[in-house]
């Protein structure tokens, strides 16, 4: 487990529409039984509706996912399913989609 790390989404529920969830808490509460996440959705679905700085998209395996922060939630880890794309690279973009939410600058 790690931090600004996507987990593909193993419920089949919500698997279609959130293929993967993005792992952002801080590595040193790794010992917690959850962590928080913000679901990816694909690009194409969502890209009329998305804001650049609240939605950022990143490249997983060669297809667009747009990160759906006003959906931020908190997951037990068992609930993570296998790890696919370490998104580190993008860790500027995640923490000011995040600051967006919480103090709208």
């Amino acid at each position: 487990m790690g931090q600004f790390i996507a987990y593909r989404n193993p419920n089949p529920a919500s698997n279609a529409q959130y293929p993967y969830l993005l792992d952002i808490q801080n590595d040193l509460l790794s010992g917690l039984r959850t962590t928080i996440v913000i679901p990816l959705t694909p690009s194409k679905v969502v890209a009329a509706i998305s804001l650049s700085r609240l939605n950022p998209a990143f490249s997983l395996d060669g297809e667009s996912f747009t990160a759906m922060t006003q959906d931020i939630a908190g997951v037990d880890r068992s609930q993570l399913g296998a790890q696919a794309c370490d998104l580190s690279v993008y860790r500027s973009d995640i923490i000011a989609a995040v600051d967006f939410v919480l103090s709208g600058i």
